[in-house]
């Protein structure tokens, strides 16, 4: 139950445009301190989770692996995607207590 409604909350971030997709551009999230959450999907290359991660760990932003890419990709009206930043901080608060549920 907790997991479609994670996927239809990450849906309705996207609709408000709060949500960035594709590693580069979450990278550029992270570093200018626009990222507040950092989903990264559980079938994610090695290369890039370890980028992700450290990215997230430097400069102290919450990221959790949740789902597959092709799963993550539908719930924004996308293609597959790898990584999702969410960039409001009440849909990050609401997705993280979600997460950690799980």
């Amino acid at each position: 139950m907790s997991k479609e409604k994670i996927l239809q909350l990450l849906g309705l971030a996207t609709r408000a445009r709060k949500v960035i997709s594709g590693e580069e551009l979450v990278i550029k999230e992270i570093q200018k301190g626009n990222a507040k959450l950092v989903i990264l999907s559980s079938d994610a290359a090695y290369n890039s989770r370890k980028k992700i991660q450290d990215k997230c760990t430097h400069y102290n932003v919450e990221f959790h692996t949740f789902s597959n890419r092709y799963e993550l990709g539908h719930a924004i009206g996308k293609e597959a995607r790898v990584v999702i930043a969410i960039t409001d901080q009440g849909f990050a608060n609401k997705l993280s207590s979600l997460l950690n549920e799980i």
